[in-house]
């Protein structure tokens, strides 16, 4: 394989592999929808390798479950996944202002970037832009998280932040967006940031945590509503019980 070869299957690898993360955060391609690498393949007009090798990508990344006999699946997130995913997120960023010494390293050419990020986050959750909203807000996280010159702990804070996003972006487009489920607090954690400032940065990432918690209590409560309404239709619409009568001309039924 030439040179050009092998860079141009990696670069169509990253490309599907983007694409079809957007389609996911976009809600295109719902939890649960199942496809192969046939399919994809056939959709893209590409081979099945760079395919095959992009599902494997976001597989690692958390965002596909894969079954070698079923192929790969958009992967449904539960309530108490969303609950783990802010817990670590607070953790972590908690965690780098542990020791009052300790100070993230703010470039001020990156500083003005992330406040840009941050405004135009903020400006979309209160406009109801879902679309918007997330490319800024991954923006944000992910030019964020190079602050801590650690790249693990980056890529951690973007997949957790991509995660959650897969977790929500159905919900939201189904039950709408204000200011009960969108944290609109960016700009005030990257002041506090740039500030040095670890117990504003404690506050905020508290805030963002509360925050996502009662989102969660709410939903955990709306599935518990509509699990027992279901359980209840389900007791109703049953078949009938010793001792029931059963009109001899009631439809379904042969006489």
């Amino acid at each position: 394989m030439s040179p050009s070869a092998g860079v141009t299957r990696s670069t169509l690898r990253q490309q599907i592999a983007d694409a079809l993360r957007d389609e996911v955060l976009a809600g295109r391609l719902p939890p649960g929808r199942e496809f192969t690498v046939k399919q994809i393949a056939e959709q893209y007009g590409v081979s099945a390798t760079p395919v095959r090798e992009a599902l494997f990508d976001l597989s690692a990344q958390g965002l596909l479950a894969s079954d070698q006999h079923r192929g790969f699946q958009v992967r449904e997130f539960t309530v108490a996944d969303y609950r783990a995913m802010a817990e670590a997120r607070a953790l972590v960023v908690e965690g780098l202002f542990r020791d009052p010494a300790e100070r993230v390293a703010v470039r001020p050419e990156g500083l003005a970037s992330i406040r840009r990020r941050a405004a135009e986050a903020v400006r979309a959750a209160k406009g109801g832009d879902l679309d918007v909203l997330i490319g800024y807000d991954l923006r944000f996280w992910r030019e964020l998280g190079q602050f801590v010159l650690n790249p693990y702990i980056a890529d951690f804070l973007t997949r957790l932040r991509v995660q959650a996003w897969v977790f929500a972006v159905h919900r939201l487009r189904r039950d709408g967006m204000d200011e009960n489920v969108l944290w609109f607090g960016h700009e005030e954690l990257v002041e506090a940031i740039a500030r040095g400032d670890r117990e504003q940065v404690h506050a905020e990432m508290r805030s963002y945590y509360g925050h996502a918690l009662a989102w969660a209590d709410r939903l955990e409560a709306r599935e518990a509503e509509g699990n027992a309404e279901a359980n209840a239709e389900g007791s109703a619409d049953g078949p009938p019980g010793p001792g029931s009568a059963i009109p001899p001309e009631s439809p379904g039924h042969c006489a």
